[in-house]
């Protein structure tokens, strides 16, 4: 098992290669716009994932993922020139997801603010269900003593 710092190291190096490679161009007409977002490494640093995205429709997202798998022998081998470890890892492509949940996280917000201006417009026209101050006030002390005199002429007649 390889340091963790070593790893973190190691994948910062691998995303920096594999992105100045790509941006060089490969010679897949496939390829589209790729973006390297983010490359982890195992702890025996025998494998990377490398997490893209592309820009553009979903068949434009499918061939660039054709294309990067068709190109990972190519882009191993760069790594391999580049990194000063015994062993060059293994490189698998996945395509990140942040693109589709930064727009379910969007529409959910949409939502949200939705809902918050209408429950503030039924709020702005709402009446109280009961009084209007529902907390039980503290009596005066002038209050106090009437209840306790009718409490005693009370007994005193029951009695």
């Amino acid at each position: 098992m390889a340091d963790p710092q070593r790893a973190r190291k190691l994948a910062d190096r691998i995303k920096e290669i594999v992105a100045k490679r790509l941006d060089k161009g490969l010679r897949d007409p496939r390829l589209g716009f790729v973006t390297i977002t983010d490359v982890r490494v195992t702890g025996d640093l025998q494998h990377a994932s490398v997490f893209y995205t592309v820009y553009g429709t979903e068949e434009e997202r499918r061939d660039s993922a054709l294309a990067l798998k068709a190109a990972t022998g190519m882009l191993r081998t760069e790594v391999g020139r580049n990194i000063t470890a015994r062993l060059t890892p293994t490189l698998e492509f996945i395509a990140d997801a942040i693109p589709e949940n930064a727009e379910h996280i969007e529409e959910l917000l949409r939502e949200a603010r939705q809902r918050d201006a209408e429950t503030s417009t039924l709020a702005a026209s709402a009446q109280y269900a009961g009084d209007a101050d529902p907390y039980v006030t503290p009596r005066d002390e002038d209050e106090d003593e009437s209840d306790d005199v009718q409490q005693e002429r009370g007994a005193s007649a029951a009695g």
